[in-house]
């Protein structure tokens, strides 16, 4: 009941965010029952029903993606002192949050269901005159298998998404080993230099000596301080833990992956530059894919991935050109707030750039009379952009929660509301000005091959 209550109890703009991993959801459904209608419509095109279910990895891939992002910012599954003492542990907490994102795609999959059914005429006749019996199968009885199997793509792997993602982990760190600079030195009071193990017949009389007089007890006035135990590491030669470091370091930290990055979409980008140099026929469609267009596929993946992974090291080098040349105030928070969430903001930011590149070239692949811009191709894109875009504004929104400590902070030493207010607009237009350039240049050549 407690668990009903803290779903039922969040804020409107919780809810609104479950709303949409619901549309999204729907939408996805709608695509997966489509592509049964067209199999059931056109049994001997399988190949053809088959790659349209290929194609719908896509979609559902998006909504997973955006149910983690709002999973993750629902403040009334988020771990708090005292809840535990009731019974609302971490993993009652998480169980609760794969709960909610169950019952927010399932809600999706039912009115997908209704929807498709509406539209095949099941319920209450064929409206708009039976536009849409060409690919929905209407007049042929839907198998119940396949349906429920379809409706229960999103929701499960949504909701093992959250669970996985929210797992309850050890708080303790992990106790690494530390690494021996000096492979000479093995353990404090150990073997010594060249071997000899220290304090022993060869190590030299004096060392002898200082441990004779101080065993069997506490030592003397100016004895050395026992051996350590086997297995010890002098901290003399051990590198500083991450721990030793004062707080101001490491919030920056580069990003790792940038030049493997760029490295993958320059190999995308030539991929489908050299699949350009004759193009494929019959031409490239979303039901139709010629032979020769492997390489051109290959390249927009790899394109993709690169975009994804190389945006946190572009958002990081946004924050540290906010900072050169001499910053204000304003601009060394708005550039420290980039640098600082660098891998939190770059991965949906480079989400959204692939989806806006790959749209780019969608558009210009459809570009014609011939090929024209179906209504599920339509919902397909509009899905996938939307999750995109909503996702972004979600990681935005924790990323505000997760500065709510350092802005009262802010605020309470006298820094103006306005100046904070400044340094997020800073930040999304710095974004924007680098981001947005990149992307459209990035679409460009990648649809270069398309329109020769």
């Amino acid at each position: 009941m407690l668990d009903l209550r803290l779903t039922r109890a969040a804020r409107p703009a919780v809810q609104l965010r479950r709303l949409l991993v619901a549309a999204a959801s729907a939408g996805t459904g709608f695509l997966l029952l489509s592509c049964l209608g067209y199999a059931l419509k056109r049994p001997e095109a399988a190949g053809s029903a088959a790659l349209r279910l290929a194609w719908c990895v896509v979609p559902v891939a998006a909504t997973v993606y955006l149910a983690l992002a709002v999973a993750r910012t629902d403040p009334g599954t988020r771990p708090r002192p005292g809840l535990s003492a009731i019974g609302l542990g971490p993993a009652r907490l998480m169980a609760v949050s794969a709960l909610v994102t169950a019952l927010s795609t399932t809600l999706g999959s039912l009115i997908a269901l209704s929807l498709f059914l509406h539209l095949r005429g099941d319920l209450t006749g064929l409206p708009f005159d039976g536009a849409g019996a060409s690919f929905l199968a209407a007049g042929k009885s839907l198998p119940l298998a396949a349906t429920l199997t379809l409706l229960a793509v999103v929701p499960v792997v949504a909701t093992v998404a959250v669970a996985l993602a929210l797992r309850p982990s050890d708080p303790r760190p992990v106790v690494r080993p530390q690494r021996r600079y000096l492979p000479f030195v093995r353990q404090a009071g150990g073997p010594a230099v060249g071997g000899r193990a220290a304090g022993g017949p060869a190590a030299g009389g004096r060392t002898g000596e200082v441990e004779a007089a101080g065993g069997g007890g506490a030592a003397g006035k100016g004895t050395p301080a026992a051996a350590a135990p086997a297995g010890v590491i002098d901290p003399r030669f051990t590198s500083p833990s991450l721990t030793d470091k004062p707080d101001d370091e490491g919030a920056g930290d580069t990003p790792a992956g940038l030049p493997w990055a760029v490295a993958l979409v320059a190999a995308g980008l030539t991929a489908q530059a050299y699949a350009g140099r004759k193009p494929p026929t019959p031409a490239f469609t979303f039901t139709t894919v010629p032979t020769g267009a492997g390489l051109f596929l290959l390249g927009w993946l790899l394109t993709a991935v690169g975009l994804v992974l190389a945006a946190p090291g572009l958002t990081h080098l946004c924050g540290r050109l906010l900072q050169c040349a001499r910053p204000g105030a304003l601009r060394l928070l708005a550039g420290r707030g980039l640098m600082a969430e660098a891998t939190r903001i770059g991965r949906p930011l480079g989400i959204l750039c692939a989806v806006t590149a790959a749209g780019y070239a969608v558009t210009t692949l459809y570009d014609s009379p011939g090929r024209p811009f179906g209504p599920l191709s339509a919902l397909g894109a509009l899905v996938v952009a939307g999750c995109a875009f909503a996702t972004l504004l979600t990681v935005a929104v924790e990323t505000r929660q997760g500065r709510a400590e350092t802005t009262d902070a802010l605020l309470r030493l006298g820094a103006p509301a306005t100046v904070l207010r400044g340094a997020a607009a800073l930040r999304a237009f710095a974004l924007l000005a680098f981001f947005a350039p990149l992307t459209l240049a990035i679409a460009a050549l990648a649809a270069f091959p398309l329109t020769r």
